[in-house]
């Protein structure tokens, strides 16, 4: 699905970096050039520079080694009034040294403390590799053990949970999943800290029903929306399908470690993640306690199976691939199988209605990876640019009907919530989750919406019937972070 725009984000330790430089500035000029250094060599650095000159080559001895030398030459050259103040001159360093590592230490858990309280929107988590899993099978594409980002609640959220599964598209053939072998998405091996964001938020005021849960996100790394369950290895290709093994081994971790004592909690998934929390929904609601509030979300993952073979080809092309490889024959409900070809059974709409679980959907009608994946790359840009022809637009106009007819029925919005804007973008539950970035509709936000249907003071079926054709992306906002105060800030 290419790029991730909010990957351009700064991360808090490249924020700390820019406010350490700027503290330096007030340094002496020659320490201005050891920005480059780690703390422990510029240090290192400044001792040195407080030694006599003659001193200044021993860096290698040891520092037992260093003094009693000192000591040595004292005794055979100087008398003893001499020695009492190379003491106090040892002495005298000694304090400084302190006092420069006191200093440091200081100066770096403020900027980090700092990090935390001026960024809650926006903050990393580091990973938590799930080594038991790999006795199980369950492993990334590479073989690796797949892994989990986790921030613990707190307050009167320890008991609440949001578990979402991440997205980042499909591989659909040997070569493509090979790729991702070398990525994130197919190996832990490189996956780094992730910004937590959107529903993640700890900032009470822009998230007031979920800032303070527990949050969990699934990292995607078996190329397949974790449906696969694939035994055999092919040695040439040593990849792995195991993604429904990776979600129940997850699910059991998570479980222990607190998860078994819910109150509330929701399933959620964006993008290739949408389908599997989907998927996974009545199985998720199964293993929590009977007396909690479990529901599931699909952001930006119900893409719809179109009648119309233009508007389908490339999707079945892609579909068709996954399904393969992963063996949805074998892993995907028999519900669904028995009735269509697997690789149908990969779209939300044909599994949905077996779905008794509460499930909320948000979708534009216009999603961008819904037409660059329709239509091609280039439509895109002609839809963000207002450029489209009369009979591109009729395209267009009819790919949003058939994902509309592609939904679930409005009539027990308590079971089957909706809300369907028309702004061509992707992803509402990370980047547009905070009052400046959320999609509004007739009046209505979709993070109050979707909060009042999660917590039953108002179910919602909405669905944008003013804007036939797709909203040029004018809110399509950026995250920035200002190095110098921290605060967020947005641009177009």
């Amino acid at each position: 699905m290419g790029q991730d725009p909010l990957e351009e984000i700064r991360s808090p330790g490249a924020r700390l970096k820019n406010r350490v430089k700027k503290l330096q500035v007030r340094s002496p000029p020659e320490e201005q050039d050891e920005e480059k250094e780690s703390s422990g060599a510029r240090l290192k650095n400044r001792v040195k520079k407080l030694s006599p000159p003659e001193e200044q080559g021993k860096e290698k001895e040891s520092s037992g080694a260093h003094l009693k030398n000192r000591v040595k030459n004292c005794k055979s050259r100087s008398p003893p009034e001499e020695q009492g103040e190379e003491s106090m001159m040892m002495a005298s360093r000694s304090l400084q040294l302190f006092v420069l590592l006191v200093c440091s230490l200081t100066i770096i858990t403020i900027e980090c403390s700092e990090v935390e309280k001026q960024n809650p929107n926006l903050y990393n988590i580091t990973k938590t590799v799930v080594h038991s899993a790999v006795s199980k099978g369950a492993v990334c594409l590479d073989g690796s053990p797949p892994a989990y980002y986790f921030d613990p609640g707190f307050g009167d959220g320890v008991d609440n949970w949001i578990v979402q599964i991440s997205g980042g598209a499909w591989c659909v053939n040997v070569t493509d999943c090979i790729g991702r072998t070398k990525t994130n998405l197919g190996s832990s091996k490189y996956m780094d800290k992730l910004e937590f964001q959107g529903i993640h938020s700890k900032n009470k005021s822009a998230n007031p029903d979920f800032y303070n849960w527990n949050k969990v996100i699934l990292a995607y790394c078996d190329g397949g929306s974790f449906v696969g369950d694939v035994e055999y290895v092919d040695s040439a290709t040593n990849l792995h399908f195991r993604g429904k093994r990776i979600f129940y081994a997850i699910l059991e971790e998570l479980l222990e470690k607190g998860l078994k004592n819910a109150k509330n909690a929701l399933l959620a998934g964006g993008s290739a993640g949408g389908y599997p929390a989907v998927l996974y929904c009545d199985s998720f609601r199964d293993s929590l306690p009977s007396a909690a509030r479990v529901k599931c979300l699909n952001d930006c993952g119900y893409f719809p199976h179109f009648k119309n073979p233009e508007l389908e080809k490339n999707w079945h092309v892609r579909f068709s691939g996954v399904a393969e490889l992963q063996g949805a024959a074998q892993s995907l409900p028999k519900s669904c199988t028995s009735k269509m070809k697997p690789e149908l059974c990969l779209y939300s709409q044909n599994i949905q209605q077996d779905t008794k679980t509460p499930l909320f959907i948000f979708m534009s009608a216009y999603d961008n990876v819904e037409t660059k994946y329709t239509f091609g790359d280039y439509m895109g840009g002609l839809v963000d640019g207002g450029k489209c022809s009369s009979s591109q637009n009729q395209s267009l106009i009819e790919m949003r009907s058939e994902f509309l007819n592609a939904l679930p029925k409005g009539d027990n919005p308590k079971l089957r919530g909706v809300f369907v804007d028309s702004v061509h973008h992707h992803n509402s539950l990370l980047r547009r989750w905070i009052p400046e970035t959320a999609i509004n509709v007739n009046g209505q936000l979709h993070t109050k919406v979707f909060a009042d249907w999660y917590f039953d003071r108002k179910y919602t079926y909405l669905i944008d019937e003013t804007n036939e054709l797709p909203l040029t992306n004018n809110a399509r906002l950026i995250w920035q972070v200002d190095n110098t105060t921290g605060r967020v800030i947005y641009t177009a």
